[in-house]
């Protein structure tokens, strides 16, 4: 792969297009098997938090705590970043394999320890915070150095500035940025919707151990990382 010379926009394009079907991947599969966990996008559990209080659904423990836990993630990994690129080394893609390497976790957890069965119980906090752990990872390196107009964990905006951006192709006044965050967004779009639907059918067929092929995507990502910063 890092044989391959392609521009540092295709590169961002396929490592952003990985980076959102992981994301999406791993938060359905959250969603489903953790009742109604958002691991990627964590202030969802807000909105879920406030429904299950007014209807008396269920405890709401976890995903109170799933905020704390982000927090400390993201400040983490900003601070892993100041410290690995002080050391000269690549520190996207070493933090990328970082998230991969907790999705691994997170799936090995699925398989050798008892499943969750109420959404506050030990298994259910365990794995869950191990994947809200690992998109705490992509949620911080997206502000840092992935930064840029795609986002990967949570597409709203995405789809609104494409939205836009498209009004503009249609009526005309698209200048050349225009064409380039539309050419930009899409692949992540796309990818999201792929990796939820993949990610419920994945828990459906075999629970958590699907988490297996978001890791391999998080992989590709880093490995992308590390051929961009090569062709730099």
């Amino acid at each position: 792969m890092l044989g391959v010379t392609m521009p540092a926009s295709s590169y961002g394009r396929r490592r952003g297009a990985f980076l959102a079907m992981a994301a999406a991947y791993v938060d359905t599969c959250g969603f489903i098997g953790l009742f109604g966990l958002f691991t990627a996008h964590v202030t969802g559990n807000f909105v879920l938090i406030g429904a299950d209080l007014v209807s008396r659904q269920g405890p709401v423990l976890t995903k109170l705590l799933a905020l704390p836990v982000f927090v400390v993630t993201v400040l983490l990994t900003a601070q892993a970043e100041v410290l690995l690129r002080r050391r000269g080394k690549a520190a996207t893609a070493w933090l990328l394999l970082v998230e991969a390497l907790l999705i691994m976790v997170a799936a090995l957890a699925a398989w050798f320890l008892p499943s969750s069965g109420t959404p506050d119980d030990l298994a259910g906090m365990r794995l869950g915070f191990i994947l809200v752990t690992a998109m705490g990872v992509q949620n911080a390196l997206m502000r840092t150095s992935l930064a840029g107009p795609v986002q990967t964990t949570v597409m709203t905006g995405n789809v609104t500035q494409t939205t836009i951006d498209l009004l503009a192709l249609a009526t005309g006044r698209a200048d050349p940025a225009t064409r380039t965050r539309i050419s930009g967004a899409w692949p992540a779009i796309m990818a999201f919707a792929v990796g939820s639907a993949l990610g419920a059918a994945g828990y459906a067929w075999i629970g958590f151990e699907c988490l297996w092929l978001a890791a391999i995507l998080v992989v590709a990502a880093a490995l992308l990382s590390l051929g961009d910063s090569v062709q730099h």
